[in-house]
C-alpha cells in the first residue's frame, strides 16, 4: 500500500488546490444575490478539510512519483474531482439525484457537455458558472494544471503529464522543463478563452453570459446557460466567432504555443494535423449545407451554410452547442456531424475522439497495405508530415483503434439491452465516448441525457472518462501486471 502513502500528498494538495475554484461561483452568487453561495461555500469547506487532512497526514510519505503511480493518481483525480464537484450540485439544484449530480460534474470535468438538467435559465447563476469553470478547467486537463505547481512541491510532474496529454505520438520538450512547459500551455489557453470572452461581449453578450460561453467554447465544453445553447441568440456573429475559437481549441495547444514562441505562423503549416483538421471541417461544413439546401431544408443555400457550418464544427470539434434540432435533418446530415466527432480533433487539444493523427495513422497503413500486396518486396514506411513513423507506434495505434472499437460496440449493446432504442444507444456510447455531448433521437437537442435510467447513466458516465483519458489510462488500472511490483 505505498502507493496510496505515495499519491495521498498530492491529492491532498490537489483537493486544497481545487477548492479554491469554489471562489468564483461563490464571487457570482454574492454579486447577483442567488441563494447559493452558502451551499458553495460549504462544499468549498469540504474541499479543503479533506484534502488538508489528506495532505497531514501523509506529508512525510511525499517523493517522486514513479509512472504507475502517476497514472493511477490521474484516475482519482479525474474520479473523485467529480465526486467533490458534484457537492455544490447536490445541495444548490433541487430534486437531483446523486446519479444525476456525478454525471453533470463528471461530463463538465471530463468537457463532455451532456447535460441531465433543464430550464438552465431558471437555476442560480453561479451553478451555470460552475459547470462552465468545470469544463475549462477540464478543458485540457486538470493535472496538467496542477504540474507546474508539483515539481516545487518536491513531486515530479513529467509522469502525470504523459498519462493526462493525449495523442500517440507525444511532443518532444517544447521547453527545458515541465514546469514551463505547462505554464506556456495554460498561457496560451487563458488567452484565448480572454479574446474569446471580449469577442462574445463585443457582439452582444452580457458579460455573464460571455463569461460561461467563453469557458466552454475554448474547451470544447459546450455546456451553455439556456437551454437552446447558441439559439437563444440567433446571431450570425455570434455563431461566426464561436466557430473561430472552436476550431482553435480543436487544434494542438503545443502548437499554438510554438505559434506565441516564435512569433510566426509556421508551426501550423508543419504541423500535418491542422490542415486535414481545417480542411475536413470545410468540406464538411460546406458538403451538409449543399446537401441541406438540395433536400429543400433551407430555402437558400446561405442559410443552410450558416446552420450547417455551426452545427458541422461544433460536433466535429465535440463541443455540442446547437442552434437547430438536427433530429429534423434527413438522418445522414446528423450521421456524417457524429462521424465527424469521432476524430476531427486534433491531438493535445481540447477535443475528444480518437484524433486526427491516429485517423491519418490508420489510413495511411491501410494504404501501406494495399500497396505491400501489390508490392511483396517493396520497403514501404509510413510517413506523416515527412517523418518515418515507427512500427511501434503503428503497432499502437492499431491496438487502441481495436480496443476503441470494441468499447463503442459493447456501450452500444449495453444501452440497447437497457432498454434503449437502437439510434440513441448507439449515438450516446459515440457522444459519451468522444466526449461530444448530445446525441440523436432520445438524447438530441429537444431533449438531454435525463431520459436516461440511473444504469444507463452511470454507463455513459464510465464511457465519458474512459474517452476523456484515452482508455489505455483508466484500463491500465484494472490489469493485473499493472499492480505487480
Amino acid at each position: 500500500m505505498t502507493w496510496l502513502l505515495t499519491i495521498c500528498p498530492v491529492l491532498g494538495i490537489i483537493a486544497m488546490a481545487m477548492s479554491a475554484t469554489h471562489l468564483l461561483p461563490i464571487a457570482i452568487s454574492i454579486v447577483h444575490d442567488d441563494g447559493a453561495s452558502g451551499q458553495f461555500a460549504v462544499s468549498m469547506t469540504l474541499n479543503f478539510a479533506v484534502g488538508c487532512v489528506l495532505w497531514l497526514l501523509t506529508r512525510r510519505h511525499k517523493r517522486e512519483l514513479i509512472l504507475r503511480e502517476g497514472i493511477l493518481l490521474v484516475v482519482i483525480v479525474w474520479t473523485g474531482g467529480a465526486l467533490f464537484a458534484s457537492v455544490p450540485l447536490l445541495l444548490a439544484v433541487s430534486d437531483i439525484s446523486f446519479t444525476d449530480a456525478y454525471f453533470e460534474a463528471i461530463s463538465g470535468l471530463t468537457a463532455t457537455g451532456s447535460s441531465v438538467l433543464a430550464r438552465l435559465e431558471t437555476l442560480p447563476v453561479s451553478v451555470n458558472v460552475w459547470r462552465a469553470e468545470l469544463q475549462w478547467l477540464g478543458g485540457m486537463g486538470v493535472i496538467v494544471l496542477v504540474v507546474a505547481i508539483l515539481p516545487m512541491l518536491g513531486v515530479g510532474g513529467r509522469q502525470i503529464s504523459k498519462s493526462e496529454i493525449p495523442g500517440p505520438m507525444k511532443e518532444g520538450a517544447l521547453t527545458p522543463r515541465i514546469t514551463q512547459t505547462a505554464k506556456g500551455l495554460w498561457a496560451v489557453y487563458t488567452l484565448l478563452t480572454v479574446l474569446c470572452l471580449l469577442s462574445y461581449h463585443l457582439a452582444g453578450m452580457s458579460w455573464l453570459d460571455a463569461l460561461i460561453h467563453s469557458f466552454t467554447t475554448v474547451s470544447l465544453g459546450g455546456y451553455s446557460s439556456y437551454d437552446a445553447s447558441f439559439a437563444q441568440f440567433d446571431s450570425p456573429t455570434i455563431e461566426t466567432i464561436a466557430i473561430a475559437f472552436m476550431l482553435a481549441g480543436g487544434i494542438n495547444f503545443a502548437t499554438h504555443f510554438m505559434v506565441w514562441r516564435e512569433r510566426s505562423f509556421d508551426a501550423y503549416r508543419r504541423d500535418t494535423e491542422v490542415g486535414y483538421f481545417l480542411l475536413l471541417a470545410a468540406l464538411s461544413a460546406a458538403g451538409i449545407a449543399w446537401f441541406l439546401w438540395l433536400s429543400g431544408v433551407y430555402d437558400s443555400f446561405s442559410t443552410a451554410l450558416r446552420f450547417a457550418a455551426f452545427n458541422v464544427v461544433s460536433f466535429g470539434t465535440t463541443t455540442g452547442y446547437t442552434t437547430v434540432d438536427y433530429n429534423a435533418w434527413p438522418i445522414f446530415a446528423a450521421l456524417w456531424m457524429l462521424f465527424l466527432g469521432t476524430f476531427l480533433c486534433c491531438s493535445g487539444s481540447a477535443g475528444g475522439g480518437i484524433k486526427m493523427i491516429r485517423a491519418i495513422i490508420l489510413y495511411r497503413q491501410v494504404y501501406r497495405e494495399l500497396n505491400r500486396l501489390a508490392h511483396p518486396n517493396a520497403m514501404l514506411p509510413l510517413k506523416v508530415g515527412g517523418q518515418v513513423v515507427p512500427n511501434q507506434v503503428v503497432f499502437a495505434v492499431l491496438a487502441f483503434f481495436f480496443v476503441w472499437v470494441a468499447i463503442l460496440i459493447s456501450m452500444t449493446l449495453i444501452l440497447g439491452w437497457s432498454g434503449l432504442d437502437a439510434m440513441t444507444a448507439f449515438s450516446a456510447a459515440v457522444a459519451s465516448l468522444c466526449n461530444i455531448g448530445p446525441g440523436l433521437q432520445q438524447i438530441g437537442p429537444s431533449s438531454n441525457f435525463a431520459v436516461l435510467t440511473d444504469f444507463q447513466t452511470w454507463v455513459c458516465s464510465a464511457a465519458m472518462l474512459l474517452g476523456r483519458l484515452e482508455l489505455f489510462t483508466v484500463l491500465l488500472v484494472f490489469t493485473p501486471t499493472f499492480w505487480h511490483k
